[in-house]
């Protein structure tokens, strides 16, 4: 089964509520979603490897470790929700290339519709993290991975702010090798496929639509 990493520190959990209080206003949800993300970068990035290079100090010369420049990495925008996510990890990786996959919910199915995407033409070579606020049936997750599975990168991590047990279960059952990194697990879905507690549609709080 794919690992799961639940990424628990203080300030996301704090900001996490706030994001999940109804009176917080769009402005303020973007904000804190972008500095989670900022966050969830630190982690998921956490393996990346490093090699070692002389520099001068004000002081000597030294050893210093700096990224390895072959590690590329591609974030990939389930949209348009993702964008969220998207915006925070490039603060922290601005030299990620960016990507877009767009998939909506069917209300009555519930099935993901593929409907745009568009990716660097390198992908192949690069990391890739599949970025999306809610993993609640796993039903996009599942369509989106299977997808860019298909373009062959070096490899694949999924990043959520939320899961409901049903979508990890989902995802670790079709694509059993793709870590999920997420900062809270949820109590389940209401009847209308929602995560419970949640915090509402991610998009429409994003945005400020309905």
């Amino acid at each position: 089964m794919s690992s799961i990493t639940i990424i628990n520190h203080p300030l996301i959990a704090h900001k996490l509520t706030l994001m999940r209080r109804e009176e917080t206003s769009t402005a303020k949800f973007r904000s804190l979603l972008k500095e989670i993300s900022l966050l969830l970068a630190y982690e998921v990035t956490r393996d990346l490897p490093l090699k070692s290079e002389e520099i001068q100090t004000p002081l000597r010369v030294m050893q210093a470790p700096v990224l390895a420049p072959e590690k590329k990495m591609v974030v990939i925008s389930i949209m348009r929700a993702g964008q969220g996510i998207l915006d925070g990890m490039l603060e922290l990786i601005p030299s990620a290339r960016v990507g877009h996959i767009g998939l909506y919910r069917d209300p009555r199915t519930l099935i993901p519709i593929e409907y745009y995407l568009k990716v660097p033409h390198d992908v192949e070579e690069r990391d890739m993290f599949i970025v999306d606020p809610m993993l609640a049936t796993g039903n996009t997750a599942v369509a989106a991975i299977g997808r860019l599975k298909e373009l062959n990168p070096t490899s694949i991590k999924f990043v959520c702010l939320l899961a409901a047990p049903e979508g990890l279960d989902h995802v670790q059952e079709e694509h059993p090798d793709i870590p999920i990194y997420t900062t809270a697990i949820d109590e389940g879905l209401d009847e209308h496929g929602y995560i419970l507690p949640g915090l509402g549609d991610a998009g429409d709080r994003l945005f400020g639509t309905k």
